[in-house]
């Protein structure tokens, strides 16, 4: 009987071992998948469509990009005024959310290299005597985004105190006011502002534009350690630029 015992927990524990020796199946790793992102309320860069999905030329880009490089996304629609520190939070992975490449915000992320050049213009509401830039100063009420380039910019010639800024959370928010006659004028991104207007072509707004606002370019920002994921990036984006990916895309939201 004790070695009938004995035989038998031979075997068990033989049975174990071999069981243990095997490799599981299916050790290939999970790809990661990096969260994206985006403050949907930007057209046309981005926005939400009637189906709930994001939508828009910064998604078109970052698409085309993960693609080429070989990685996978998700969207993430995030509020502009915390967008930069749900980044650093690791609470994203990667902005590609219209942002423009400044010196300052070089000292908390990395950029990739530019994928559109955009420009401060002023949208004026109809009847409103503003012909200039210097006219702002003059103006009772002269709407931006907070915490965009328009505001620092605004901020510069009106001051940072000054009652006839105003600032706002969201784009459309600001177009609905200058919509309204709330404001004078509002200062933004000639891609988004021009969007506006071709839309609203019989309410009588005026666009200036002007030598005196600067050239800016948006770029795809990730954290600083991300060294790798920004060189696939930079990759993705120049083969795009080669083989005409890119303006094709590009024609679908700014063709002339």
């Amino acid at each position: 009987m004790k070695i009938r015992l004995l035989h038998f927990l031979t075997v068990a524990l033989l049975a174990i071992g071999l069981c243990a020796c095997e490799k599981p199946a299916n050790t290939a790793p999970t790809p990661k998948v990096y969260r994206v992102g985006m403050n949907a309320a930007f057209a046309p860069f981005g926005s939400v469509d009637t189906n709930g999905k994001i939508v828009g030329f910064d998604v078109d880009i970052m698409q085309a990009v993960a693609d080429q490089a070989g990685i996978k996304i998700v969207w993430v629609n995030t509020p502009w005024e915390g967008i930069f520190s749900t980044l650093a939070n690791a609470d994203i992975d990667i902005i590609a959310s219209g942002v423009t490449i400044t010196d300052e915000r070089k000292q908390s992320m990395l950029f990739s290299d530019p994928y559109f050049e955009a420009k401060q213009v002023i949208l004026v509401s109809p009847g409103k005597n503003i012909g200039s830039p210097d006219d702002l100063k003059q103006a009772h009420r002269v709407g931006v985004t907070a915490g965009t380039s328009a505001d620092t910019i605004m901020q510069k010639m009106l001051g940072k105190t000054s009652n006839a800024l105003v600032r706002f959370e969201s784009l459309p928010l600001l177009l609905k006011e200058v919509d309204n006659g709330g404001v004078d004028a509002a200062v933004g991104d000639n891609g988004a502002v021009a969007n506006h207007l071709k839309f609203n072509k019989d309410k009588g707004f005026k666009l200036i534009e002007s030598d005196r606002f600067e050239k800016e370019y948006y770029g795809i920002a990730v954290r600083p350690a991300d060294t790798d994921l920004l060189a696939k990036i930079n990759g993705a984006l120049k083969t795009l630029h080669s083989n005409g990916s890119y303006d094709k895309i590009y024609a679908t939201y700014f063709a002339k």
